[in-house]
C-alpha cells in the first residue's frame, strides 16, 4: 500500500497511457520526415527523398535525403529545418554532425535523421544505394 503522503500516485491514469503506442509513434515520425523533406524542397533542395527505414533497423524510421548547391545553401536548409521541426512542431534535435565542413550534415531527430548533402558527397555515400531495400515514401506536393 502507497503511503498518504503520495496521493498522485494512486490518482489519474496508468503510467502506461502517458507513452504514445506505436502507431502513433510511427505517424508522428511520418509528420516530422514530411515536414522536414518538404522544408528542404522549399528551400531549393534538389532530389529529396523520404526513405522508410522500419523493416530495416529499428534505430530509426527514416531517412530523410536532400542535396543543396552550397555550403550556405545547406546551412539554411539545416536551419530551416530545426526551425519548422523544434518550433513548429515542438520536436527536439537530438544532435547534428558535419555542420562545419557542410559537405553532408546530419540532423538527428531520433526516429528521424535527416542527410543534407553537397552533390559530390552524396554521389560518393549513395545513400539510397547503401540502403537499397529501403522503401521510398512519395512526396505528397510532387506530381506522379
Amino acid at each position: 500500500m502507497l503511503p498518504t503522503c503520495v496521493p498522485h500516485l494512486t490518482e489519474g491514469p496508468p503510467i502506461t497511457d502517458a507513452l504514445p503506442n506505436l502507431e502513433t509513434r510511427r505517424d508522428r515520425s511520418l509528420q516530422l520526415a514530411l515536414a522536414a523533406a518538404r522544408t528542404a524542397a522549399d528551400n531549393r533542395g534538389q532530389d529529396v527523398a523520404v526513405l522508410d527505414m522500419r523493416s530495416i533497423t529499428p534505430e530509426f524510421d527514416y531517412f530523410v535525403i536532400a542535396t543543396g548547391n552550397s555550403r550556405r545553401q545547406l546551412h539554411a536548409i539545416g536551419d530551416e529545418i530545426d526551425h519548422t521541426l523544434e518550433d513548429e512542431l515542438g520536436d527536439h534535435r537530438l544532435g547534428t554532425e558535419g555542420y562545419h565542413e557542410s559537405r553532408w550534415i546530419l540532423l538527428d531527430y531520433g526516429s528521424v535523421v535527416i542527410h543534407l548533402f553537397d552533390e559530390e558527397t552524396r554521389r560518393y555515400y549513395a545513400l539510397e544505394d547503401l540502403w537499397g531495400s529501403a522503401q521510398r515514401v512519395a512526396l505528397p506536393w510532387e506530381d506522379k
